[in-house]
């Protein structure tokens, strides 16, 4: 357990210390605005890019892999969204940001830095690929479903045109991108280059913690909301299980692969989900304490998953 203890410490104690600080500091929020653009638009994508250049070209194209964990990610959504509408008898809206709480984790700024920490440099690509998909997903469903909620002022090719917009621009996508291609053509940056992207890179997880810590203490706790419990549910425990039996169902992957998909499944509520609940003046107060929430929990179900895998209790395929 003490291995254990040490592999996430550090992690979360950069979560840690950016509330802290942001307590002691009394700094505005938006005075994290541009360490959010170096983060988003300059660190990780030098990281992306530089694991993804390094390798082989036929793990890039693993579509049984990418299918399985978007899947299940939409299972959940599919789930909440459901119950959202059936039981609780909300509307399109407000169902659909309770599901995207209880399906959209924190792939950007949590993702990378863990799945490399737990397993290594080989989680690069995996990680990489389902963060391309899922986002470009998110980015789509998120104005596809708030239009069919009505009281859309804009056209549907408008619409249309934002969101592959907002995708094919996204710096993570771009970078990706550039990175498969240099993979492609086997490309090697020249060595001050290369030294650039590695501090740029190295830079990439402890600014992204840091910078969440902070955006989570100056957040605050307002609206608890009642659904609470099932979202936290299914976005810590449900979403990796669902995520482990389908990978297991439609191929036979590495344990890395399988591990670093089920990590990323048990992310806590990403903070998109407040800024899309912010765009579209729906949940707003609630969303905020999903993220706040499904984040402190995390610190306990992160560490109980990565206990088991570490351990070997959970095999790397469910059905050999």
């Amino acid at each position: 357990m003490a291995n254990i203890i040490g592999l996430v410490l550090p992690f979360f104690g950069m979560i840690f210390l950016g509330a802290l600080t942001a307590r002691l500091t009394r700094q505005p929020l938006e005075a994290l605005g541009w360490m959010n653009t170096f983060i988003i638009y300059v660190a990780l994508p030098a990281l992306f890019f530089q694991l993804i250049a390094r390798t082989p070209v036929e793990q890039l194209t693993e579509w049984r892999y990418v299918f399985g964990a978007v899947f299940s990610t939409y299972l959940i959504f599919g789930l909440m969204f459901a119950a959202s509408m059936l039981v609780s008898r909300d509307g399109i809206r407000q169902s659909t940001i309770k599901a995207l709480a209880a399906a959209y984790g924190n792939i950007g700024f949590m993702g990378p830095g863990l799945a490399l920490l737990a397993f290594g440099p080989e989680a690069a690509v995996p990680v990489a690929l389902i963060f391309c998909v899922e986002n470009i997903m998110h980015f789509a469903v998120a104005p596809m479903m708030m239009a069919l909620a009505g009281g859309q002022k804009e056209p549907a090719s408008r619409l249309a045109f934002d969101v592959a917009r907002r995708i094919v621009l996204h710096p993570f996508i771009i970078a990706t991108a550039v990175g498969v291609l240099a993979a492609v053509v086997r490309f090697e940056p020249p060595a001050p280059v290369a030294t650039l992207l590695q501090y740029l890179a190295q830079a990439a997880a402890p600014c992204a913690l840091f910078a969440m810590g902070v955006t989570l203490a100056l957040r605050p706790l307002k609206r608890v909301p009642r659904e609470l419990g099932a979202i936290a549910a299914l976005k810590l425990v449900v979403h990796p299980l669902v995520c482990y039996v389908v990978l297991s169902l439609v191929g036979d992957f590495s344990a890395t692969w399988m591990y670093s998909a089920m990590l990323l499944a048990a992310l806590p509520t990403a903070t998109n989900v407040f800024v899309i609940a912010q765009q579209y003046g729906v949940w707003l107060e609630r969303a905020s304490a999903s993220v706040l929430i499904t984040t402190v929990l995390s610190v306990a179900t992160l560490t109980a998953l990565l206990y088991l895998i570490k351990n070997g209790m959970v095999p790397p395929d469910l059905f050999p």
